[in-house]
């Protein structure tokens, strides 16, 4: 066993293994929404921390606005006093992706996870923690690993995927998909600084093909609303070419992490 399944893959399998062998009824799609929604609150205080950024972009918008009509183009000028503002009001722009730095691993090692009870089930005892293998249902599942339940609510077997499993296209799978995918774009949309009306990136090329010198700003918030539109369709397309336990998942962190922004970017 290599350093990372020790120290990321092991705790989470563990997690969840005993979330399947407590939980009366569960099977491994409960027992998943469960390790998600106990992920998503252990990351709490650094979704706090990125949402105050959020906040504070949103509140000091007027400021840049003005910073931009003051310095009149002198975009040297305009970066140094943003720049001052953003250190004024302690935004700190680097700290916005430490969310996804952490959530990154945990994806990796849910993979794992998920190999482990579909290609490798005779390792369930290897990665199963000593003072956990006497619980009867985990002892169960590692003398007979075929008695693993992996579906989810009885009948969805979450290790197919969407498209290519022995149906051909599993409907319901593509719905968990496009769920993870909506939800990914009510995150996205949740977050985006309210600065009034965006222009579009074909707007700000015309405009600059007359020579109108273009403004970076607006350009900014332009690709900032491109990729708010163009992840949530990446997503989908990734999400059905990967076993719907991936999926499921990243649908129900989605939808926890709604619900903790709107409880934070509301107060």
């Amino acid at each position: 066993m290599n350093l990372f399944d020790t120290i990321v893959v092991q705790p989470i399998f563990n997690l969840l293994v005993l979330i399947y062998s407590v939980v009366p009824g569960a099977d491994f799609g409960i027992a998943l929404i469960f390790v998600t929604i106990i992920i998503r609150f252990l990351m709490w205080p650094l979704v706090k921390k990125q949402l105050h950024q959020v906040k504070v972009m949103r509140k000091i918008q007027p400021e840049l606005a003005r910073i931009k009509k003051k310095t009149k183009g002198n975009k040297q000028l305009e970066g140094m006093q943003m720049l001052e503002l953003y250190k004024k009001h302690g935004v700190n722009p680097f700290r916005s992706i430490g969310i996804l730095l952490v959530q990154l691993p945990i994806f990796i090692a849910l993979y794992r996870v998920i190999q482990i009870f579909t290609l490798h089930r005779d390792e369930i005892g290897k990665y199963t923690y000593d003072f956990l293998e006497n619980i009867p249902r985990i002892k169960l599942i590692i003398e007979n690993p075929d008695q693993f339940n992996e579906k989810l609510f009885g009948f969805i077997d979450l290790t197919q995927h969407a498209i290519g499993g022995p149906q051909g296209i599993n409907f319901i799978l593509i719905g968990l998909a496009l769920i993870a995918a909506g939800t990914q774009y009510i995150l996205s949309k949740q977050t985006m600084p309210h600065s009034g009306p965006n222009k579009r990136i074909r707007d700000i090329l015309a405009e600059a093909g007359e020579g109108k010198q273009p403004d970076q700003s607006e350009m900014n918030a332009a690709m900032m609303s491109k990729m708010m539109k163009f992840l949530p369709v990446m997503m989908f397309f990734i999400m059905i070419n990967l076993p719907a336990a991936l999926a499921l998942y990243y649908a129900v962190s989605n939808i926890v992490a709604a619900f903790q922004q709107h409880h934070i970017l509301k107060q």
